[in-house]
């Protein structure tokens, strides 16, 4: 059992979320439901979903209005390469979604993720400072973030 999880609080649609991300994330699945009891407010039936996405351990809870998501906080998904970037960028976004900026994005139900190709995380380690920041230039210019075009930044 993971020692610290995530816990996300949705106003009542917390397993229709938990659905969805785990259609989107191979390796990933709902490990429990708990149904509301008679005493709990709020119209869904569900309470909490316990969840699994490529072995992390996520909680989400149907805990009603006034407290929504905000940027303070994302999840971070590191991608193989830019076919991954895309396919993941189209999931999260879709049926409501909306990109932000420099690889961001919220998704359908508010939550921001970060969509982050394994090359650009590589790039921005380089010990050249003038490579990074170039690569950081073009980086702040863009919503879904483009290998390509971080690596010819990065080569100058």
């Amino acid at each position: 059992m993971q020692k610290i999880t995530t816990f996300l609080w949705f106003d009542d649609k917390a397993e229709e979320a938990a659905k969805f991300y785990v259609s989107i994330f191979k390796d990933s699945r709902i490990t429990e439901v708990v149904q509301k009891t008679p005493s709990v407010p709020g119209p869904s039936k569900v309470l909490v979903v316990r969840f699994q996405l490529q072995g992390q351990e996520f909680i989400a809870l149907n805990g009603g209005p006034g407290h929504p998501f905000t940027d303070a906080i994302s999840l971070s998904v590191d991608c193989a390469d830019q076919k991954e970037v895309d396919a993941i960028w189209e999931k999260l976004t879709a049926d409501g979604g909306s990109p932000i900026a420099c690889g961001w994005l919220k998704d359908k139900y508010g939550l921001a993720w970060q969509v982050v190709p394994n090359a650009m995380v590589k790039m921005m380690s380089d010990q050249d400072p003038v490579k990074v920041d170039r690569v950081m230039q073009v980086m702040m210019k863009m919503v879904k973030l483009d290998i390509a075009a971080l690596k010819k930044a990065y080569d100058g």
